[in-house]
């Protein structure tokens, strides 16, 4: 049997996703009724492709969370000028960067192997994005986020972390373990998976174990194999677990036409690629627009 809602949740996400392409000039300019600033620096890496999608994740940022001290795009390279200006337009807080004006030093090894010049371009972008986040400081609470997320009203507990004195490191629980097994080493490492789209960091961790073993372990990398080297980091650094009922990253609303959960009450929701139509579904929800 058909399942009609799903189907015309899909048709409905790509009418959305449409619409706001073409309106990104003038939504860019929408003003957003946020005045707080929150003492966050605030990175996302995206491609051009994704303009659209980080227009949205970046005005509900805004919106539900407040003015961070800077929200900058790290840039895969692919970004055009004006692109780069489009974003800028959303707020002075916004910057767009490439990806390797944000490195400090060389880049180690094995991330220098496959982030320059790897011929598989997804996996070539998580280890640019994944050079940056082992040398950018931390000196204030700093978050990591895909684009592909959207923040809801729940969100002033992203606040209460960051102003509370707990220096731990939180991260966004994956729905499934999405790991490289490779580079795990006993079973007890599978547990908790990490999902590396979403974490808040409030000093610097260690990346050289993980980097180690993928260095010693891997012949060539495959799509997990740097969320994994984020999963063990994490771990290594005992990182916290962020709230699994307000920080939602689920599948099971997938053939579903609404949302599973309450976006008065979350926090933020991750739309992987299972439900990304879902995204364009809670645009005006999330008030991006």
């Amino acid at each position: 049997m058909v399942n009609i809602g799903y189907h015309s949740a899909k048709l409905q996400g790509q009418i959305h996703r449409f619409v706001y392409t073409k309106a990104i000039n003038n939504i860019v300019n929408f003003p957003l009724s946020q005045h707080r600033k929150v003492n966050i620096n605030i990175y996302a890496f995206s491609c051009q492709r994704d303009l659209a999608i980080q227009v949205a994740n970046i005005r509900s940022f805004i919106r539900y969370v407040g003015i961070p001290n800077k929200f900058t795009v790290i840039s895969d390279g692919s970004y055009s000028s004006n692109s780069s200006n489009i974003l800028r337009q959303i707020n002075s807080c916004v910057d767009v960067v490439e990806w390797q004006d944000l490195v400090v030093g060389d880049i180690p090894k094995p991330i220098s192997n496959y982030a320059l010049n790897y011929p598989h371009r997804a996996i070539m972008a998580f280890w640019r994005r994944l050079a940056v986040l082992t040398s950018i400081p931390i000196e204030q609470p700093t978050i990591y986020t895909d684009a592909d997320i959207l923040f809801f009203p729940g969100a002033e507990e992203i606040v209460n972390l960051c102003e509370s004195d707990d220096i731990s490191s939180w991260y966004l629980p994956d729905c499934l373990p999405s790991l490289d097994e490779r580079i795990i080493l006993h079973n007890h490492e599978k547990l908790n998976p990490v999902n590396a789209g979403f974490f808040l960091l409030k000093q610097q961790i260690n990346w050289e174990e993980p980097l180690a073993r993928v260095a010693k372990l891997v012949d060539l990398p495959v799509y997990f194999t740097e969320q994994t080297v984020v999963h063990l980091a994490m771990h290594n650094n005992q990182a916290k677990p962020l709230d699994k009922d307000k920080f939602i990253l689920s599948v099971d609303d997938q053939f579903k036409y609404l949302d599973n959960f309450n976006q008065q009450k979350i926090a933020l929701r991750h739309y992987v690629n299972d439900v990304r139509h879902k995204f364009w579904l809670n645009v005006g929800v999330s008030g991006t627009i």
